[in-house]
């Protein structure tokens, strides 16, 4: 485990693990776009790529006004987010089961962010860093509206999951 002997240093981590999610992020939603066929989901897959690009250059940015290299340090949660991912752009099936697959693995790392860059904010508030707060802010409210988009079309691709050969939940058993 590495040496973090203060809030600032902690900071620093965070800021360094969330750029280089972000840089893995950018490799991995073009093949998710191309994997996806409703059309809502292929355009956020596309939308939400250069997102993460203005994010990561935000990443950038904050290391920079610690005195930093924009360098990352390894993010093996993301890492396993996007395996899980790729496991998705795999299933065999209806495009539409696919798909809601494709949402879920989307879903799962904008919460991954949403919370990475929650506590990354929080440390940056308690050490009085506002220009890295309001970065880290921009970046946070991104992800939370991308988490909204991907709810909402959801609700039409489980729809037509469930028309392509889903199985109709049971009722009164489980």
């Amino acid at each position: 485990m590495a040496s973090l002997p203060t809030l600032h240093a902690l900071l620093v981590d965070e800021l360094k693990d969330l750029f280089h999610a972000e840089n893995q992020l950018i490799k991995a939603l073009p093949k998710m776009a191309r994997a996806a066929t409703h059309p809502d989901l292929k355009a956020g897959f596309t939308a939400h790529l250069a997102q993460t690009r203005e994010q990561a250059a935000r990443l950038a940015q904050g290391l920079k006004i610690l005195g930093l290299p924009p360098k990352g340090r390894t993010c093996h949660a993301m890492a396993g987010l996007i395996e899980e991912g790729a496991g998705a752009i795999k299933i065999k099936g209806p495009d539409a089961v696919r798909d809601a697959a494709l949402i879920g693995a989307a879903q799962r790392v904008a919460h991954y962010e949403m919370a990475g860059y929650g506590t990354a904010r929080a440390f940056a508030q308690a050490l009085g860093e506002t220009r890295i707060v309001a970065l880290l802010t921009s970046s946070l409210d991104e992800e939370g509206a991308t988490n909204r988009k991907l709810t909402d079309i959801s609700t039409v691709v489980n729809a037509a999951a469930l028309a392509a050969g889903g199985k109709i939940p049971s009722r009164g058993t489980r």
